[in-house]
């Protein structure tokens, strides 16, 4: 290995370092309690020298939601490979995003606030992040129209349109934020009975037939509801 070759990888590892680190920071503390100053602490590093490996703080922190968006992206990619009629893949996609909201929820976090509009434009991580986001629907789109040709899902149902709208239901209703949950434990119902209804909801409403309509016939593909739906003694009221 030359010297240059061995600078460049060095320069790398660098910055994987410097990249774990704000990771770190931006998992304990939310983003504006997180400066350049702090990042360059944590590695030993003065701040002029990070400037030498990373723009700005906020293309930092959309390199960890690319991470995110990643881990999730392989989750759908998983669901598609496995040997099952498509509607199934499409419930094991959902199923993957609840466990993926449940097993990272500092990842979902930092993705939903990137989604918000205080962030500029012009990163060039923004369309990668959207490509990203768009790649995992796209996984879901095959799975319907898989689904449609092995006649399991409807097939008056577009598959471009019905993936924006499992996309963007299992988004809102698979990764709740803290108000929503707050509003169904008042209720009576845990966050795993709410995510348990929303699929014994929403797979017959795109079932083909009789067989995949109930969730336990997604069982033996390792489909699982997490909890049953009956509600336990209510906390209170919602005024």
């Amino acid at each position: 290995m030359g010297i240059s070759e061995r600078r460049q990888r060095e320069k790398e590892q660098r910055k994987i370092e410097i990249i774990d680190a704000a990771e770190r920071l931006f998992f304990s503390r939310g983003y504006d309690d997180v400066s350049m100053e702090d990042i360059a602490r944590s590695v030993e590093l003065n701040k002029a020298t990070l400037y030498l490996y990373v723009e700005n703080k906020e293309t930092l922190f959309a390199t960890i939601v690319l991470r995110g968006i990643g881990i999730l992206r392989e989750k759908f990619l998983e669901c598609r490979e496995r040997p099952a009629p498509g509607i199934v893949k499409v419930a094991l996609m959902g199923q993957a995003y609840h466990r993926f909201s449940e097993e990272y929820p500092d990842y979902l976090r930092l993705i939903h606030f990137y989604g918000s509009e205080r962030f500029s434009r012009e990163n060039p991580y923004t369309a990668d992040i959207g490509k990203g986001y768009g790649s995992c629907r796209t996984i879901l789109q095959d799975a319907i129209r898989e689904g449609i040709e092995d006649k399991t899902i409807r097939s008056d149902l577009d598959p471009f349109l019905a993936s924006m709208y499992l996309m963007i239901a299992f988004m809102g209703t698979l990764s709740l934020e803290n108000r929503w949950k707050l509003a169904v434990e008042a209720q009576g119902f845990s966050s795993g009975q709410f995510s348990s209804q929303f699929f014994r909801f929403i797979l017959p409403a795109i079932s083909a037939g009789e067989k995949f309509r109930d969730a336990s016939d997604f069982e033996p593909y390792g489909f699982v509801l997490t909890e049953p739906v009956e509600p336990k003694k209510k906390t209170g009221k919602l005024s």
